[in-house]
């Protein structure tokens, strides 16, 4: 199996973070939003964002979990769109564990595209 992380997509509009990246057997609680550098290998959405024929497009992962091989880099990532400043993971591989993870932080939680969920 080898070392690995658990990855949640969490997709919101007009941002650039990818979604929530935590060791196995940890809690959702102690996962870190992150922002995805591509430059080993692409997140599996990385499609348009706008599909012209109604298909499939970015975001359409969203809530989905992966076992994902790779490395924290170490460097800060900024997003402007949300004026974040998050930790920058480089990806190497993502294996699809779950299609849909269910709820990241607590069972009350409502999905809105447009902001992050309320961690405990």
């Amino acid at each position: 199996m080898g070392d690995y992380y658990v990855g949640r997509r969490y997709y919101t509009e007009k941002t650039r973070f990818w979604g929530y990246v935590r060791r196995p057997r940890q809690p959702w609680e102690k996962s870190q939003l992150v922002i995805m550098n591509e430059r080993v290998s692409r997140v599996p959405d990385r499609l348009p964002e706008e599909s012209p024929d109604g298909g499939r497009e970015f975001g359409y992962d969203h809530n989905r979990e992966y076992r994902i091989r790779g490395r924290f880099s170490g460097e800060p990532a900024y997003d402007p769109n949300s004026n974040l400043v998050l930790p920058e993971f480089v990806p190497s591989s993502f294996d699809l564990i779950k299609e849909s993870g269910g709820w990241l932080f607590h069972p009350e939680e409502s999905y809105s595209p447009f902001r992050l969920p309320p961690r405990p």
